[in-house]
């Protein structure tokens, strides 16, 4: 099952022309990351242990603008597990039509602040990672 968060779209969302601003959408995204991981009570997990997701790339697609009082709904699944990173779906749809206003791909990474480089994806915490991608798979 995919995460779900709503944000109403707000004046200060908004640029010179009345639509979001393409950059709000990253904040929209990553509002919605922190609310699934928080969901699946995986942020103190990390935190216990001192591990990080970090993003390295994030590809955007922008459908269609949101305006102000616009109702979005924040899709998010995480997608694929590799070796040392995943992919997490994303989609943002007007909650009043269902239509689609942008969809994105985002690659991550798990570190630990001793440790070089992005960490395996295996054992316990691929375990943990594997859960929240069933959780997606059952949609």
């Amino acid at each position: 099952m995919s995460h779900l968060t709503t944000i109403k779209v707000r004046g200060y969302h908004l640029d010179l022309y009345g639509h979001v601003n393409n950059a709000r959408y990253l904040e929209f995204l990553e509002e919605a990351r922190w609310g699934m991981l928080e969901e699946g009570g995986g942020v103190e997990w990390f935190t216990e242990r001192s591990l990080a997701l970090v993003i390295s790339r994030i590809d955007i697609r922008y459908k269609r603008s949101a305006t102000m009082g616009d109702v979005l709904e924040v899709k998010t699944a995480l997608a694929q597990l590799n070796e040392r990173d995943g992919l997490i779906r994303q989609q943002v749809l007007r909650q009043d039509n269902g239509k689609l206003v942008a969809e994105a791909d985002v690659t991550f990474a798990v570190i630990h602040p001793e440790q070089a480089g992005a960490q395996l994806l295996q054992g316990e915490l691929g375990e943990r990672l594997a859960l929240m991608q069933e959780v997606a798979k059952n949609v």
